[in-house]
């Protein structure tokens, strides 16, 4: 069930893009729609979510359409986070953005590759997981057999000839071609000391 409040907001404070800010606090008016659920797996206790929609006036098609939205985030989430901790995305030290778009697209082909083969691989359960089909495997369990799935898929290209390493840079000497920096276009905040220090300052100065 779920129920919305008209024209509710938020408290701002002096934190993150609110830092920096000039004179008082606007008030930015919303929709706060609280769900509650009847009952969850197992003898949990269900309690309400509540969401804010930075929307006013909204009728109760665009309320049902906003939770299922946010429902589907928490999916979405589940899917970067195995992209960063699992395929390793944000491992890659890439020195230009053109290096990490590929990087990006070989992430995504790993795990299209992974969704492709659920149904070339066995469930290997941990304790304490519940079994599921072949149709309901996760990206993270079919990769537990991936290793005997490889093992069974044509060899598309022949075996790589040994060859002998090049000399490469001599042991001891530092990397000629430094990295490029790029701004990433962040501030940092100030702690409150240093500002009222500041402040301080500006006014013995007058």
């Amino acid at each position: 069930m779920a129920h919305a409040f008209d024209r509710l907001h938020p408290r701002l404070t002096r934190r993150g893009a609110w830092a920096d800010h000039d004179g008082d606090l606007p008030i930015i008016e919303g929709t706060v729609i609280r769900l509650q659920v009847d009952h969850l797996l197992g003898d949990g206790q269900p309690k309400p979510l509540w969401l804010w929609w930075s929307a006013t006036a909204a009728t109760i098609v665009d309320v049902d359409q906003v939770w299922q939205m946010c429902l589907r985030r928490f999916d979405l989430e589940h899917i970067f986070r195995f992209f960063k901790h699992t395929l390793g995305w944000t491992r890659a030290k890439t020195r230009s953005p053109e290096a990490g778009d590929r990087w990006t697209q070989i992430i995504i082909a790993t795990h299209t590759q992974l969704r492709l083969s659920r149904h070339l691989t066995h469930d290997l359960r941990r304790p304490g997981e519940r079994p599921a089909g072949p149709d309901r495997l996760a990206p993270a369990r079919i990769r537990r057999g991936f290793r005997n799935i490889r093992g069974k898929l044509p060899h598309l290209v022949s075996a790589p000839k040994p060859s002998r390493p090049g000399p490469g840079r001599p042991p001891g000497s530092r990397n000629a071609q430094r990295a490029p920096r790029h701004d990433p276009g962040k501030k940092r905040p100030q702690p409150l000391h240093a500002k009222v220090r500041r402040s301080t300052q500006v006014k013995r100065q007058a």
